[in-house]
């Protein structure tokens, strides 16, 4: 017998990954999609876990011999007869089995499709898959996506057809060489969490639009950029009614620029003014609401269209006991009441990008946003493939939000040990962050020098702000420490308090010495806020955290799987002591 003959291809090749891991679908086919209608894909998906990988393996996507009385040899998966959930969501809290899954799910349904107009093409939109996603129709590989939070596109034009068959594989578990890696502070919730869309749009379309003031131009200049599907020639019309501005922008081989010279309110959380904003290019166009704004650093200030000003945030996590990461509309407009309530006119989006309603929401609330990436702890930084991840995740989050005035920071990573490899990294990431938005000012969150006792980050000479994360009267238990690095500290550069606060399990009180109690958090919060609010460097802060959030390394009694910092508990009514310090502080700096 020779030595292939008892081969059998599913069950030896452990090769069987690389036919899925080209081609990648990246920032590069994002399309803009505001103002334009789309088809909702939302609803009941067929689903079944794979943990052993048998889809890759064993090529599911592809057709079985079928005969008279159906298929002809035994099979192991079918997409038709898999349960039923309803997407987006986790399959973490749709599933007992699954709420500590890691591996791969797949998603399957059928949707009809018939072209309104001749030339039309179709796109594929998914607001979110966590975390390895790969697509499939009508038994054809189409690519797959890398990246836990951001939106990715892709073309289904050529593959559709009047019935069509969608078969997704998402995985979510956690390596070392991912973007976050395997080690985090959160749950690990898995599935296309985000909506899932279908658009139809010409041969020619518009691929990307931005609109914003010229930094620097003294608010009466807005600067728009627009590039088109192919490299061809023409002229869009941009209009701004609410301005009286109706303008051509010239395109030449698929790209346009344009300055106008205009007056635009103001857009502030005081006066949060929006203006409707539309590009026409051909038989396409899109529209967003756009605020117009400026935030720069003038020494160790922020200044918001010129004027200083305070920060007084609140860090956020997406998370809930009921929905995962799938959050509604409901529990956003939630978030923001309670910012509000606490005298919060800043949110920190932590520790990755959130739903893109949530920057949406901010712009007509008057909530300043900071985003970020989730280059969070010990990220592979010598590990050129890594960097590609954070960098495309960096990419998408920015070409997604960049319209939006409420973001005001690009946050490129979170509490990173200061090594070389990590200095080249991030670094690297804020030159990227600059060259695709100079309009915002760029941070991480940094970590004290504790055996110098001072402020200081060999990134620091690469952003505009100091993110500091700091857990004096907690993690570092003797809270006169934060006095001593206050006294070694003089940064040249605004700071803002991106992490401070500690533990309480909601209604345990105890003596304010006594660790998860509502009176030891409070107390933290008393001694923080003395600390802060002398300190001219200071220009914002957004202690950790909103809610209390799923965290499965958090097991003591107190804990019990959640991460018990938050200002109110998991139920997301009940307040702690702390909330209340933390807004009488706020409306003090009114």
């Amino acid at each position: 017998m020779g030595e292939q003959e008892n081969y059998v291809e599913s069950i030896h090749n452990e090769d069987y990954y690389r036919p899925f891991s080209t081609p990648n679908i990246s920032h590069e086919s994002m399309i803009f999609t505001g103002g334009r209608t789309t088809e909702k894909l939302n609803g009941q998906w067929h689903y079944v876990e794979d943990l052993y990988d048998v889809g890759f393996r064993d090529s599911w996507h592809r057709p079985r011999a079928t005969g008279p009385s159906g298929p002809t040899e035994p099979w192991d998966f079918n997409a038709a007869e898999g349960e039923l959930t309803d997407l987006p969501g986790c399959w973490n809290v749709i599933d007992p089995r699954l709420f500590y899954f890691e591996g791969t799910v797949w998603y399957s349904r059928s949707f009809p499709y018939e072209a309104a107009v001749p030339g039309e093409r179709l796109f594929l939109r998914i607001g979110a898959a966590n975390y390895d996603t790969k697509i499939f129709m009508n038994t054809r590989y189409l690519g797959h996506h890398a990246g836990g939070s951001t939106p990715f596109f892709v073309e289904l034009t050529d593959v559709a057809q009047g019935s069509n068959e969608l078969l997704i594989g998402v995985n979510n578990t956690r390596e070392n060489d991912r973007v976050p890696m395997k080690n985090t502070d959160w749950y690990n919730w898995g599935g296309i969490y985000r909506d899932i869309e279908l658009l139809r749009l010409p041969a020619t379309f518009i691929r990307d639009f931005t609109v914003a003031l010229t930094p620097g131009s003294g608010y009466d200049e807005i600067a728009v950029s627009c590039e088109l599907s192919d490299r061809v020639d023409g002229r869009a019309l941009l209009a701004i009614p609410d301005l009286a501005i109706e303008q051509e922008v010239e395109i030449q081989a698929g790209l346009g620029n344009a300055t106008l010279a205009a007056k635009p309110d103001l857009w502030c959380p005081e006066n949060p003014r929006l203006y409707e904003v539309s590009l026409t290019f051909e038989d396409d166009s899109v529209s967003d609401s756009v605020g117009f704004r400026q935030v720069a650093t003038d020494g160790t200030s922020i200044t918001l269209n010129g004027a200083r000003i305070f920060l007084k945030g609140v860090s956020v996590h997406e998370d809930d006991a009921e929905n995962g990461k799938m959050l509604s509309d409901e529990d956003l407009a939630r978030r923001f009441r309670h910012a509000k309530e606490l005298g919060a006119n800043f949110m920190r989006l932590a520790h990755y990008p959130h739903d893109e309603r949530v920057a949406q929401m901010a712009d007509r609330e008057g909530i300043l946003l900071w985003e970020e990436i989730p280059v969070y702890w010990a990220i592979a930084f010598g590990n050129e493939a890594t960097f590609s991840d954070a960098e495309n995740q960096l990419t998408e989050l920015i070409k997604r939000d960049r319209n939006r005035a409420s973001v005001i920071l690009w946050s490129v990573g979170n509490e990173n040990a200061d090594t070389d490899a990590r200095l080249s990294f991030m670094s690297r990431l804020a030159q990227r962050a600059r060259t695709l938005d100079p309009t915002r000012l760029v941070t991480a969150a940094c970590l004290v020098n504790h055996a110098q006792k001072r402020i200081e980050d060999r990134l620091a000479p690469f952003l505009d702000v100091i993110g500091l994360n700091e857990y004096y009267g907690w993690y570092e238990p003797d809270f006169d420490n934060v006095r001593e690095v206050v006294a070694n500290s003089s940064p040249d550069r605004p700071v803002i308090i991106s992490e401070f606060g500690a533990g309480a399990k909601a209604g345990n009180h105890g003596p304010a010495d006594q660790l998860f109690t509502e009176e030891y958090m409070e107390h933290v919060y008393q001694q923080q806020i003395e600390v802060i609010r002398d300190l001219e460097y200071v220009s914002g802060m957004t202690p950790w955290i909103l809610y209390d959030f799923t965290c499965p390394r958090r097991k003591n009694r107190f804990q019990r799987g959640y991460n018990r910092k938050g200002l109110i508990a998991e139920d997301k009514t009940t307040k702690k002591k702390a909330f209340f310090t933390l807004q009488a502080f706020y409306r003090e700096l009114r």
